[in-house]
């Protein structure tokens, strides 16, 4: 059964509510792998998501899938400055992007999970939740096509014309 209708109309309204209410936007000013910004990064992840939840026919809640996955690496700074006081990045941006979301929104568990257990097995806790091991799976799948893929660019496109996201 074909649910990326769905996922879209369930990604708009997220994403329309992160880019308004949030310092989410900022995130494109941040380098996560290449010259991929983590705006993209968590675009592409989140896209990812829905399409392995649809594909595998699991029975996810949707908008904390897209919602986890876009703040799964809120962490809001440059982690490739060697001058700033954030040093283990692969190990802490967990913790700090989950303290920022908290910040600014009511998240329920599964957020919590899949934001807190993204980087499994990098951190040793596993996720709880299906919707947090799917998007582990989608985040080492987008994180390894940012690093060596050379159509990256052409992909991110079309994923932002298939979900009508303006990149400003």
């Amino acid at each position: 059964m074909n649910r990326i209708p769905e996922f879209i109309r369930d990604f708009s309204e997220v994403i329309n509510e992160l880019n308004n209410k949030s310092r989410f936007p900022l995130t494109k000013e941040f380098i996560q792998h290449g010259d991929i910004s983590v705006y993209e990064h968590c675009i592409f992840v989140a896209y990812m998501s829905c399409q392995i939840a649809n594909k595998l026919n699991i029975k996810v809640d949707k908008k904390s899938l897209i919602r986890g996955a876009l703040l799964h690496d809120y962490f809001l700074y440059d982690w490739h400055d060697k001058n700033k006081p954030i040093k283990l990045h692969g190990f802490r941006h967990p913790k700090i992007a989950l303290k920022n979301a908290s910040e600014e929104f009511i998240l329920n568990k599964k957020e919590k999970d899949i934001i807190l257990h993204h980087m499994f097995p990098l951190n040793p806790v596993p996720p709880a939740s299906k919707e947090a091991w799917i998007i582990c799976l989608a985040d080492k799948i987008c994180a390894t096509r940012e690093t060596f893929s050379s159509q990256l660019d052409k992909q991110i496109n079309a994923i932002y014309s298939h979900l009508d996201i303006i990149y400003e």
